[in-house]
């Protein structure tokens, strides 16, 4: 789920931390259910105020998540569950020491497949290892505090497991879904598919908010 608050100035701001003060509207997490709620008016309704949201709203978003990820991947790096560079990456494979395997998103197909059949030779088939394509090469290296890295591998402890989830927060937020959909109204308020969008703008104005650890029925 992905929160919004309303800002004094009538903006709709993406609140991916969930800590900004007010009451909060959700959607869910994907691109095209955010582009859905604000083609359509839904925060209007749902914040029952004037509610500006930019046209590029996903796009807003995305890039907040994927700095969030990219920060989460440099605390990685300063606490050393960080490797990168190919030989160092090939390396620990075969020390069976990557929890997590990156390869940047304008990386060669060959290197990738080098890779993956490094982890194939484990006795866990890689099946245990996360892979990651979701950042640039440029990315990564600003991440690292490298020049542009291709290859990168991560260690298990907690600051990986904070990054996994971040990224994952991401691919899915990026993923295509065929029959997105979306909910309005600052709690687990409505949700429903493209086909039946009169019943999503019916619950839309009656939205469950959610203001703390409480739940107000509108």
């Amino acid at each position: 789920m992905l929160r919004f608050a309303l800002a004094p100035d009538g903006a709709v701001v993406p609140d991916i931390r969930r800590k900004l003060p007010g009451r909060g509207v959700w959607t869910s997490l994907s691109a095209e259910a955010v582009r859905r709620a604000a083609s359509r008016g839904a925060f209007a309704r749902a914040f029952r105020a004037k509610a500006n949201a930019p046209a590029d709203l996903a796009g807003d978003v995305d890039a907040l998540l994927e700095r969030d990820a990219l920060q989460s991947l440099s605390m990685a790096n300063k606490v050393g569950l960080v490797i990168a560079g190919a030989f160092k990456v090939d390396s620990a494979i075969a020390d069976d020491g990557v929890a997590v395997l990156i390869q940047a998103a304008d990386g060669a197909a060959d290197g990738l497949a080098k890779r993956e059949r490094a982890l194939r030779s484990r006795p866990d088939d890689g099946t245990a290892v996360a892979r990651l394509n979701l950042f640039s090469s440029h990315q990564l290296g600003l991440a690292l505090g490298k020049a542009n890295v291709i290859h990168a591998a991560l260690k298990s402890g907690a600051a990986t497991s904070a990054f996994l989830a971040r990224a994952e927060r991401l691919r899915c937020f990026r993923a295509t879904e065929a029959n997105a959909t979306w909910k309005t109204g600052g709690g687990d308020a409505s949700a429903s598919s493209p086909a039946t969008n009169e019943r999503t703008d019916e619950l839309a104005e009656k939205p469950t908010i959610r203001i703390g650890n409480e739940r107000n029925e509108q």
